[in-house]
């Protein structure tokens, strides 16, 4: 790690204290209750004529008031001052962070890859680290999704920050975060995930001198945990090893700048108080952090390499069964055991588009090239796999059970090409020359 600005060292050490004591209520998608301070939640009703302790009642609605049951998001919070006691908000420089549609440059049809995003030499927060790659849809229209990087070497202070285009699926790779939310307190480090929904606020603090990762923001619908049909009732991600916060609150009268992401544009207020003041809480509408070690992989025990929709986490739904806005999937340790297999991802184009991301060691169709903090995008139809090194070597592997436990890499799919912005394709960290991977595969057919 690069070494600390005046004062950053401090914060490191009060954010990893307070990250030590943390506490979780567990479930994906579970009704979780919880209070900071007892009696703070009203019993038998949601909004009584005076909430308890002095608080405001408040509802947060991620969906629709009359979409589904099954699909309703909404939370009450019980807070020291309404979410509506603010100033204007004026509009800021969006600096590297950019909003669908994508229109700076065209749709790129090549195959694209960056080595990781260097950590910022000036002090840096997560915010004003976020640099996008691109995207797709509108944020108008609640449809498609933003890729971000992120580098920070400090953490954010007396500043809040909030999207209301989508939901943020942050993949920490460099260094720890420490969330504070409007609803508790959440740790994610290297190897987790930590999922933000719409328009809920939040602080990010380093728990290491930098840190650095990937940003998925989620413009349609929210992500909710993939059906399992032939598998069963078990597997793949399950809906305990999600971690939500419990009540933690600031009660904080001191300015406090607050961003919110607004229609693509960010927007800045100075409240007179800390908007984390939620007291108490309920309801299903909530952030969760969630640790992709615990995925429980699903694969062959006879023979081919199975289609990647078997590692998917967590998936964006549209009108189309089965045809998701974004998948987030993880390409987990597991065992490959396949007879007569090309053990590795197969060849292929893909009507959907695939952005990569690693975590950890080594993916294992590419060789040389793609490290931990690196990136790779294959735009629809866009032939890939893997390289020359990976098919030689593979091709001639004794086929014994195999564990690959040396590596986490993850993907987002999604419906759309995704369009580059033109930050990320002029970019120092880009490669050059990324179509020479597969240059070197000859022919072998013989009639």
């Amino acid at each position: 790690m690069g070494s600390t600005q005046d004062g950053v060292g401090n914060g490191v050490e009060a954010a990893r204290k307070a990250a030590e004591a943390l506490t979780y209520s567990s479930g994906f998608g579970n009704e979780h209750v919880s209070e900071a301070v007892p009696g703070a939640l009203p019993v038998g009703r949601n909004s009584p004529q005076r909430a308890p302790l002095g608080l405001y009642a408040e509802q947060l609605s991620g969906t629709a008031f009359t979409e589904p049951r099954h699909h309703n998001r909404r939370s009450w919070l019980y807070r020291i001052r309404p979410s509506a006691a603010h100033p204007p908000f004026y509009r800021i420089d969006n600096k590297h962070l950019r909003s669908a549609p994508f229109t700076e440059a065209v749709p790129d049809p090549n195959r694209l890859r960056w080595n990781p995003l260097p950590v910022p030499q000036e002090p840096t927060d997560f915010l004003d680290g976020l640099v996008t790659v691109g995207g797709n849809g509108d944020v108008l229209q609640r449809t498609g999704v933003g890729i971000h990087w992120y580098a920070a070497n400090r953490s954010m202070t007396d500043r809040v920050f909030s999207d209301a285009d989508g939901e943020l699926l942050i993949v920490p790779e460099r260094g720890g975060l420490l969330l504070r939310t409007e609803l508790g307190l959440l740790r994610a480090e290297p190897g987790h995930i930590a999922l933000i929904p719409r328009g809920v606020r939040f602080r990010v603090e380093l728990l290491d001198a930098e840190a650095r990762g990937y940003v998925c923001e989620n413009y349609g619908q929210p992500f909710r945990l993939p059906d399992l049909g032939p598998i069963g009732a078990n597997g793949l991600a399950n809906a305990r090893d999600f971690l939500a916060p419990v009540a933690a609150y600031e009660d904080r009268q001191e300015p406090v700048e607050v961003v919110s992401k607004f229609g693509g544009g960010l927007w800045t207020a100075t409240y007179d108080h800390s908007p984390l003041d939620v007291v108490a809480w309920h309801g299903n509408y909530v952030p969760y952090v969630y640790d992709l070690h615990r995925f429980n992989v699903i694969g062959s025990i006879s023979y081919d390499h199975p289609d990647p929709s078997i590692f998917t986490v967590l998936t964006s739904p549209t009108d189309t069964p089965g045809l998701a806005g974004v998948d987030f999937v993880v390409f987990a340790p597991r065992w490959l055991v396949g007879e007569d297999t090309f053990r590795p991802p197969y060849f292929h184009r893909n009507v959907m588009s695939e952005f990569m991301g690693l975590v950890e060691g080594a993916y294992d169709a590419k060789a040389e090239g793609f490290v931990p903090g690196g990136s790779s995008l294959h735009n629809m139809m866009s032939a890939h796999g893997p390289d020359r090194e990976t098919f030689d070597k593979a091709s001639a592997a004794e086929l014994k059970p195999q564990k690959v436990d040396d590596g986490l890499a993850f993907m987002f799919e999604t419906r759309w090409p995704v369009v580059p912005t033109t930050q990320a394709l002029h970019a120092d960290h880009r490669q050059q020359g990324y179509d020479a991977v597969w240059q070197g595969l000859e022919r072998h057919f013989r009639a």
